[in-house]
Parts: structure tokens; C-alpha cells; sequence
């Protein structure tokens, strides 16, 4: 008998009612009983791996091996042996035929993790497996057959993956005969407290401890948390705190303790469109942040502005007064009409200097070297601090800068930091 959203739910332990999930698991069933491949798309975090195991238990294929194969785990020079064995003798270290994943999980489903990180010979072989089941051992001319479902997931953007050489189009299309999209924690609000307490319980009876309690301000505080870290980091934060902290009433100031960027990762986000996935939407998010912080810059600054313009520059020494505004100069001019409500008017004056008619009387700046406003200069210098803050850890750092580590690992190799 065909088993309905909810029934899938209880028996594999999948927590939420949003109706983006809904419709993820009901593709899931749907698709399960074929055996046409399936692409899960994604952010880190999300439960992609729950997906594969409701396929398999739920299709034809339930009482044969269930293989899941982490591609980004294994070295470029060895998932080829990996995924399809290889002979005694094929290379320095091969003292024996091994049999691959592709040949242990014959009558069975193989689930690829990170599918996005196969190297581009591995491509080619994994489409031949997939177009015509065949394949050969490293080291052999055997054609070898095997019957295997093949479900794969990644948290990249697919299309610019192609657009940018780095995955074959042909194998894409083949993969995502089926699509499945899985979402990201913040999309799905109405969830984050039904998971958080189910985490609460689970740790209770782990460590052997009363449950923690969120007061209601924390509550809300956790459901608008943006959690870059998707359900994993939500996991993580709940053990954190119902192993460090001794009162089990947890107020929103406690939490925040938790979340220290808070602030900055409920600010506006811009939503991924289509079928692109998190590496670009990543990419973006730390944008948006160097964006943001521009702005917090710019309210910092307002109320110095604002006493200025009314007549209380008095209250600011010349220093200050020299250094806000040569800012205004060299940095947010253009920007900070639209922030206070007053006109501010700049001349500037030869190459010594500029005037600021606005303060009440000439008031000349020297000119400095301009600091540059490229966004790409803005995401270096923001990867910089966040490495020196967390003393090069690149996991604390990521987690700080609101992106996953493969895309901060990404630009430390662009940047050559």
C-alpha cells in the first residue's frame, strides 16, 4: 500500500509541516517505485541525505544493498577504485581486486553525496553507468554489468557549474530526471521550534538532564534566525546549550550568546530563483553582508552628520571632525543623501582639499589615498578578519561570515589568502 506524506514522516522521523517539504516528500514517493535517477538539491544542512532512504525503503529495490558515497570525501586519485573497483596490480597499492561501490550495490540504490565534486573522468565513467549499466575496473578491459538506482545531491548551483566547466552538462541532465528541491531552514519558520524541541528531548535523555525551556522572546528570536547552518547547525546550537548552561529556562539574552550574529543574519536576504542551489546563494549572502555592513557604517555616521548640519559641531573636536569628513568623502557621499534628510553638498577644491559649505564655514581636508569600493576588495578585507578573529579556523570563520566552508575555502584560493 502507498504510504502518504504523513505516514513517511513518522516512520523515517522527519519533523515539519511546510509545505515546500511536503511537496519534496511527496515527489520522493511518488518517484520511488521507478527507477528513473533523482537529483536533491539543496543547502548544507538541510536532510538531503533523508531523502535517498525513503526512495530506496520505499521502491522494489528495498531488499538490496543501500550505499551512500560521500564524492567530496575521497580523493580525485582514488574514486575511480572508489565507485568501481580496480584489478591486483593496477596501481601502487593494489594488492588485491577490490570490488566498487557501482558492483556491491548491483540490485540495490547508490546515493551520491556532493555529486558536484566528481572529478571530470569520473563523469564520464558515471554516465556510461547510468546510460548503458556498464562499466570497467581500474586496471581491466572486462565490461562489468550492474542494475543500480542512482540518486545523487548536491548544495552547488548546478547551471553555473556547467556554465563554468566544472560539470558535464550531459550527465546533469541525466541525473536530474527527477529534481528535488529541499528547504532551507529559514524558508521553513513554522518548523524551526517543532525541531528544536525534538533536539531538546533527544539531548535530555542523552546526557541524562532536564529539558531547557525557551522563554517566548527566545522563541522568537530562534524562529527568525536566518540558520546559514540550515537543521545541522540547529542541532548543534541546541547540545551546546543543554550541555554548558545550568538554568533550563533559557531567556532571548542567553540564546544570544548562541547566535552572536544575530543581528546581521536577520537582515534582508535575497531568495535563490529556479534550481540554483547554495554555493551561489552563499556567494551572494556574503554580498549582501558587505553590503549591509556598509550600511551599518552609514547610521553610525548620521547622527555625527546630523549634529553638524544643525549647528553642533561644537560638541565634535577637530580630529573627529576632519576624519568624518574626509569618510564622507572618499566613501558615502554619493550614498548619504538617502540617509539623512537634509541635502549635504560637497565641492571639491583642486587636489589639497575639498570645502564643505554645510558646517558654517570652508573647512579644508587634506586629501588621502582613496580607499577602494570594489565589492570583490570589500569580501577579501571581510575573509581577512574573519580568519584573523577566529586565529585561521576556517569552520568558526565560515560560520561567522554566514557561508558554508567549501565557498570560503573557495575564495581563500581565489584571493590567494
Amino acid at each position: 500500500m502507498e504510504m502518504d506524506v504523513q505516514q513517511v514522516k513518522q516512520r523515517f522521523g522527519i519533523l515539519g509541516n511546510s509545505a515546500a517539504l511536503n511537496r519534496a516528500l511527496s515527489v520522493a514517493i511518488q518517484v520511488a517505485p521507478t527507477d528513473i535517477s533523482v537529483l536533491i538539491t539543496g543547502e548544507s544542512g538541510t536532510g538531503k541525505e533523508a531523502i535517498p532512504k525513503v526512495i530506496h525503503q520505499l521502491s522494489s529495490r528495498k531488499h538490496g544493498p543501500y550505499i551512500a558515497v560521500n564524492c567530496g570525501a575521497i580523493p580525485e586519485g582514488t574514486i575511480d577504485s572508489e565507485l568501481f573497483g580496480h584489478e591486483k596490480g593496477s596501481f601502487t597499492g593494489a594488492h588485491d581486486q577490490r570490488k566498487g561501490y557501482f558492483e556491491v550495490a548491483d540490485q540495490g540504490t547508490i546515493f551520491l553525496d556532493e555529486v558536484a565534486e566528481l572529478p571530470h573522468p569520473t563523469q564520464v565513467r558515471l554516465l556510461r553507468v547510468l546510460e548503458t549499466g556498464e562499466f570497467i575496473r581500474v586496471g581491466s578491459s572486462k565490461i562489468i554489468k550492474t542494475n543500480v538506482r542512482v540518486v545523487a545531491a548536491t548544495n552547488e548551483n548546478m547551471l553555473q557549474a556547467i556554465q563554468s566547466g566544472k560539470f558535464r552538462e550531459d550527465l546533469y541532465y541525466r541525473l536530474s530526471t527527477v529534481p528535488i528541491q529541499l528547504p532551507p531552514l529559514r524558508n521553513r519558520r513554522e518548523d524551526i521550534h517543532l525541531i528544536f524541541r525534538k533536539f531538546v528531548v533527544d539531548f535530555s535523555e542523552k546526557y541524562r538532564m532536564p529539558p531547557i525551556r525557551l522563554t517566548d522572546d527566545a522563541v522568537e528570536m530562534l524562529v527568525n534566525y536566518s540558520w546559514p547552518g540550515n537543521i545541522r547547525q540547529l542541532k548543534n546550537l541546541t547540545e551546546q546549550i543543554s550541555v554548558i548552561e545550568s538554568e533550563r529556562d533559557i531567556t532571548a539574552e542567553i540564546l544570544r550568546n548562541y547566535l552572536p550574529d544575530y543581528t546581521t543574519n536577520t537582515l534582508p536576504m535575497v531568495a535563490a530563483k529556479g534550481n540554483e542551489g547554495s554555493g551561489d546563494f552563499n556567494e551572494r549572502d556574503l554580498l549582501y553582508k558587505v553590503l549591509f555592513d556598509m550600511r551599518k557604517d552609514l547610521t553610525d555616521l548620521k547622527k555625527l552628520v546630523i549634529e553638524l548640519l544643525q549647528g553642533n559641531g561644537d560638541a565634535i573636536n577637530s580630529d573627529d571632525r576632519r576624519k568624518i569628513i574626509d569618510r564622507l568623502y572618499r566613501e558615502i557621499t554619493p550614498q548619504v543623501e538617502s540617509i539623512v534628510t537634509e541635502p549635504i553638498h560637497v565641492e571639491k577644491q583642486g587636489a589639497g582639499g575639498f570645502t564643505r559649505d554645510n558646517f558654517g564655514s570652508n573647512y579644508e581636508v587634506h586629501t588621502e589615498v582613496e580607499e577602494s569600493l570594489s565589492l570583490e576588495d570589500r569580501e577579501k578585507e571581510l575573509i581577512k578578519k574573519a580568519l584573523e578573529k577566529h586565529r585561521g579556523k576556517r569552520k568558526y570563520a565560515a560560520q561567522d561570515l554566514g557561508i558554508s566552508e567549501r565557498t570560503l575555502y573557495r575564495k581563500i584560493k581565489e584571493f590567494e589568502l
